[in-house]
C-alpha cells in the first residue's frame, strides 16, 4: 500500500472505533475534539511501521535526516516489512508511547503529536509546494498549527496517544495484509499473512476503488462519531 492509502486507513479505523472502543477501554466516550484530532493523529501513526522503508513517507519527511533514520531502522529490523510490520511492533509502539508519556508528560505528547500530524499532512498531500524544501516547511508549519489545536482541544493525552498509536500501527499491518507480499504478523516467525486484493502497490484497485471508498467512509464516520455518536451507538 502507498503512504496515502495507509494514512486514510488509519483515519478510517480510528473513526470506526471511536464510538465504541474508548468507552470499553477508558470508561468514557471521546469528546468531539478528541475524535477530530485523534483521526489526524491516527492517520500519521499509520505510517510508523514504514520506519523501515528508505523511500517511504516517513523517510521523505525531513530529507536526509529521516532517510538516514529509516535506513538504520531497516538494518536493525531486517529490512522492509519485517520486524516493524508485526504485532510485536504494534504492542511495543503503544507501550513505548505510554512509558514515554509517563516519564516526560505533556512535552512528549505535543512532540509526538507534531510528528504524527506532520506525517498525516505529508501522506494525505495536504501541503502545497511539492516535495522540496518549500513543501517540507509548509508541512511543518501545518503540523505546528495542528499541535496548537491538540494542546487546546485535547488537554488529556495520557490514554489517547498510546491508543491512537496502537490503532494506527495496526491499521498499517491490516492494509499490508491486503497486498501480495503480506505482513509477518507473528515475527520473528517468518510466515507472511495475506488476503490479496492489491497485487501491485498503486494499482487501480487501490487508487480508484479502495482509497475513495475508505476516504468517503472515514469522513462520514468522523462526522457521526464527533457530532452524532448516538446514530452509531443507538
Amino acid at each position: 500500500m502507498m503512504g496515502h492509502s495507509h494514512a486514510v486507513s488509519g483515519a478510517l479505523l480510528y473513526a470506526a472505533a471511536a464510538p465504541f472502543l474508548p468507552q470499553a477501554l477508558f470508561g468514557r466516550p471521546l469528546s468531539p475534539g478528541e475524535v477530530l484530532m485523534g483521526t489526524v493523529l491516527c492517520a500519521g501513526a499509520a505510517l510508523l511501521p514504514d520506519l523501515d522503508h528508505h523511500d517511504g513517507t516517513v523517510a521523505h519527511l525531513l530529507g536526509p535526516v529521516t532517510r538516514t533514520l529509516c535506513r538504520l531502522v531497516a538494518r536493525i529490523s531486517g529490512g522492509h516489512r519485517h520486524a516493524t510490520h508485526s504485532l510485536l511492533f504494534v504492542a511495543l509502539a503503544g507501550w513505548g508511547t505510554w512509558a514515554a508519556l509517563a516519564r516526560w508528560g505533556r512535552g512528549f505528547a505535543l512532540g509526538l503529536g507534531f510528528v504524527l500530524i506532520a506525517l498525516a499532512v505529508q501522506a494525505l498531500h495536504l501541503h502545497p509546494g511539492g516535495a522540496g524544501p518549500t513543501g517540507r516547511l509548509t508541512t511543518l508549519g501545518l503540523a505546528a498549527v495542528g499541535t496548537a489545536g491538540l494542546d487546546t482541544w485535547v488537554p488529556a493525552t495520557a490514554d489517547l496517544l498510546p491508543y491512537t498509536v496502537t490503532l494506527g500501527a495496526l491499521a498499517h499491518l491490516l492494509g499490508d495484509c491486503l497486498t501480495k507480499q503480506g505482513a509477518p504478523l507473528l515475527w520473528p516467525h517468518r510466515r507472511r499473512y495475506e488476503l490479496v486484493l492489491i497485487r501491485r502497490t498503486g494499482n487501480r484497485v487501490e487508487t480508484r476503488f479502495l482509497v475513495p471508498l475508505m476516504t468517503t467512509a472515514a469522513f462520514v464516520l468522523v462526522w457521526l462519531a464527533a457530532f452524532a455518536p448516538a446514530v452509531l451507538t443507538g
